[in-house]
């Protein structure tokens, strides 16, 4: 099962990427520091499964015009 589809055309940018698991990571702190460690837990966990997906194993596709070009 597939959580987070990072072939997406979304997640194309590095900026993207980088802002999905900031905000991940940044919330499951507040979450520590609110004394919800389940949320935090939870949060941080999604933080580090997206920091893995989006930028340790990321494999960008070629443009649509790179693909189709005759070589």
């Amino acid at each position: 099962m597939q959580l987070l589809d990072a072939s997406h055309p979304f997640f194309r940018p590095l900026w993207r990427r980088v802002a999905v698991v900031v905000v991940c990571l940044g919330w499951g702190l507040f979450e520590f520091a609110s004394g919800a460690p389940l949320w935090g837990t939870l949060f941080v966990g999604a933080g580090l499964y997206s920091a893995w997906a989006l930028l340790i194993a990321f494999k960008p596709e070629p443009d649509v015009e790179e693909r189709d070009r005759p070589e």
